[in-house]
């Protein structure tokens, strides 16, 4: 499996995140260096950076400014699944590392 040049969509999120279903993340691979730009929705600008493990499954840092103008930090820890028509379905558990510190889980689908 190889993430380089996919694109995601979020497909559920939970109540304390401020990713959006209006969000792409587009992925980019190089051996297990993995990173990833998104924007839309309530999000100007956001990269991801991380490793993709030998199970595929991707410890990364993610970073993000808002339309307020706020930047936000977090890691996450996501697994894939391999969906009946090929595609990638990617679950989060993230915590933020700023703010309120607060966790959450959310599921993106390759699009």
């Amino acid at each position: 499996m190889n993430y380089h040049d996919k694109k995601f969509k979020m497909v559920s999120n939970s109540y304390n995140g401020e990713v959006s279903t209006d969000i792409i993340f587009h992925y980019h691979q190089v051996g297990h260096m993995i990173h990833c730009t998104y924007s839309g929705g309530y999000i100007l600008l956001g990269h991801l950076i991380g490793r993709v493990e030998n199970d595929f499954s991707i410890n990364l840092n993610y970073h993000q400014i808002n339309v307020r103008n706020e930047i936000s930090t977090g890691i996450c820890h996501s697994m894939p699944e391999i969906l009946p028509n090929g595609k990638i379905r990617i679950h989060e558990k993230w915590q933020w590392t700023s703010g309120d510190l607060s966790e959450g889980v959310s599921i993106l689908e390759e699009i």
